[in-house]
């Protein structure tokens, strides 16, 4: 659900940018979540525990530097070298529990990864042209991705869903009003169009889908939830080619077959389990 609204929410972000500058736009959504959530947890706001707003606070700066490093990279590169190097995350996830915590490496996790990078590539990868300082950035971005899908599957574990959330979300608006303030830019004034985009990126693309994606990772592995979330490119075509008219080619179909390939990979214990089955 969270890689179908992200899908649709492409769609909203290239009405909203039409409108409004990059910056209005990350501090309009999530001035949004942080209100709507705000609303959730007032009764509670008292009551949130010191390692919950830690844990929320940087998980704040996480996603918003990932925003912000991928919108950058964005108006430096193409954006179809962006998705894709945006999406190196889902290959980078196994690996930081193994660098930062001793982890175990799980050889599902990274053949599963690798193949979802595949059908990503298939998608959205059409590159022309030298390695430029937009591509480093979003290469960047998907380190801060990563970051951020790994550490909130271990915050969600411990830590209340909608507070954790909510810190995050006022995190990044804290941030990125920063941003629009040292720009001079201004949120109010613009055409209704773009406060509609960003009504929708605001409730669906990130209060809804961030609240989701925490309550989801409380069962689920960062790995499996990063693979399962790079279907985000998928919707994303899905809906370009619905809504935008966008021509689909051969190459498109076969990049989303591959994806759903790394999905339905089986899990070790999921195997196990079928073996015990069958030989009973």
């Amino acid at each position: 659900m969270v890689s179908i609204i992200w899908g649709s929410g492409f769609i909203a972000s290239a009405i909203g940018l039409g409108y409004l500058t990059t910056y209005e736009t990350l501090a309009g959504r999530f001035f949004v979540a942080t209100l709507l959530l705000g609303v959730m947890t007032f009764k509670m706001m008292r009551r949130i525990p010191f390692r919950t707003l830690k844990n929320g606070v940087l998980l704040g700066v996480f996603l918003y530097a990932s925003f912000l490093l991928q919108t950058l990279g964005l108006e430096l590169t193409t954006p179809s070298k962006n998705a894709f190097l945006t999406a190196v995350n889902v290959a980078v996830v196994p690996f930081i529990g193994v660098l930062f915590h001793g982890h175990v490496l799980n050889k599902k996790d990274v053949v599963r990864a690798s193949i979802a990078m595949v059908g990503v590539g298939l998608i959205s990868f059409q590159w022309s042209g030298a390695v430029n300082f937009g591509d480093v950035l979003s290469f960047l971005c998907a380190f801060t991705f990563a970051l951020h899908i790994f550490y909130t599957g271990t915050y969600a574990k411990e830590d209340d869903a909608i507070a954790l959330t909510f810190v995050q979300m006022g995190t990044s608006f804290v941030l990125s009003f920063a941003s629009v303030l040292y720009r001079g830019d201004h949120i109010l004034g613009h055409d209704p169009r773009g406060y509609l985009a960003v009504l929708y990126l605001g409730v669906f693309s990130t209060t809804i889908c961030f609240l989701m994606m925490t309550i989801s990772q409380k069962h689920t592995k960062p790995s499996r939830a990063a693979v399962i979330m790079s279907t985000e490119s998928l919707f994303a075509m899905v809906f370009s080619i619905l809504i935008l008219k966008e021509v689909v080619t051969f190459r498109m179909i076969l990049g989303a077959l591959v994806i759903f390939t790394a999905i339905i990979l089986p899990e070790k214990k999921e195997v196990e389990e079928s073996l015990e089955e069958t030989a009973s």
